[in-house]
């Protein structure tokens, strides 16, 4: 073996050890009111579509289904960034999320006049139901 290849593994190994510590959190879980908050004021903000398809992404991950305030922010976002495709998937991803075809319904229902106002169809709408 090499002097170098000696040198090398002598220095990285504390390194290697160190990198693959893994740190538990101490904060307190976050209410649902703050997860609706940070998100929704997180969709107001996004100026571009990779910013709003993470934020969708990091949303739709936790187990929650996000409020209607998020839904709509989101809404506006994908409007805002031009990207109708995001928008019509912000409802498919909602439908995943609901427990049931009664709370998915009940979405549809709440966001139907900013859905009229942005343009927005679901896929059921655009497609028929399945």
């Amino acid at each position: 073996m090499s002097l170098l290849r000696i040198a090398t593994r002598s220095t990285l190994a504390p390194v290697i050890a160190r990198a693959t510590v893994v740190r538990h959190s101490s904060h307190a879980a976050e209410s649902y009111e703050s997860f609706n908050d940070r998100y929704a004021s997180f969709f107001a903000s996004a100026q571009d579509l990779f910013e709003l398809q993470r934020g969708l992404n990091n949303c739709f991950a936790y187990d929650l289904v996000p409020s209607q305030k998020v839904i709509e922010e989101a809404l506006r976002a994908a409007r805002r960034v031009n990207d109708y495709s995001t928008a019509v998937r912000i409802f498919e991803g909602l439908k995943e999320k609901t427990e049931n075809a009664t709370q998915y319904q009940q979405y549809l229902t709440e966001t139907e006049p900013l859905r009229k106002e942005l343009g927005i169809l679901t896929r059921e709408e655009l497609y028929g139901s399945k």
